[in-house]
């Protein structure tokens, strides 16, 4: 596959599918929420009372982003399923296997690991010790977040600034996979750097949720 063709693939096609889903939604009703699906709501809305906590325009314009970017990136799976079916037609029908289709795949799902960091933390679907956690009352709950958010902008903070580096080097050199394919690491590593910045947003967001809810709830202690 040449690498513009990958490269446009990825940019353009969520772009078709969400065009193609906007047309779906004005010829067919909405789908409503299921039973399991309501639950699942509320048990994430106990355990993370600010998920849901009113922002300002900037934390809508940042959840907006983090929303947007998380969607664009989750369709790419559908790009997987097409370029799998593709090598297994070619290497079991027509004794043609390709070494670019994994070698795609591979660097696809990595971006789209790193891309949808913000989007998990928008939707409070990273892993959460509570052992101790769900024990605290909710005010106390927001409080933990506060404090822990700490730890969080360290990582965070930490994982752009070596991105950063990675991107550049990667850059300057001109790197590329040592597959036939080789296609240019630069792209794959800058969107590392993206999603470590998305997810710094994502927190500041979150932060600012979190401590005007703590500011609420006390007031009406």
């Amino acid at each position: 596959m040449p690498h513009w063709l990958y490269w446009g693939w990825l940019a353009f096609t969520p772009l078709l599918i969400i065009l193609w889903s906007k047309h779906k939604e004005k010829t067919e009703p909405p789908p409503e929420h299921t039973h399991d699906e309501e639950i699942a709501i509320n048990i994430l809305a106990e355990e993370d009372p600010a998920l849901h906590a009113p922002g300002n325009s900037v934390t809508k314009a940042i959840d907006w982003i983090c929303e947007k970017s998380g969607l664009w990136v989750a369709l790419w799976t559908v790009s997987a399923v097409i370029a799998y079916t593709y090598e297994v037609v070619a290497r079991f029908i027509f004794d043609k296997p390709t070494i670019w289709v994994s070698e795609a795949c591979f660097l696809m799902f990595g971006m789209q690991y790193l891309l949808s960091g913000a989007f998990a933390l928008l939707h409070g679907s990273h892993v959460r010790v509570d052992i101790l956690y769900i024990k605290l009352p909710e005010r106390g709950r927001v409080g933990m977040d506060i404090f822990t958010s700490v730890f969080f902008f360290i990582f965070a903070l930490a994982m752009a600034g070596t991105s950063w580096y990675f991107m550049m080097d990667s850059i300057r050199m001109g790197e590329t996979t040592i597959e036939t394919w080789q296609i240019n690491y630069g792209p794959v590593k800058a969107m590392m750097f993206v999603g470590s910045i998305l997810l710094i947003l994502a927190g500041l967001s979150k932060l600012f949720k979190d401590i005007k809810l703590f500011k609420l709830m006390g007031e009406k202690a």
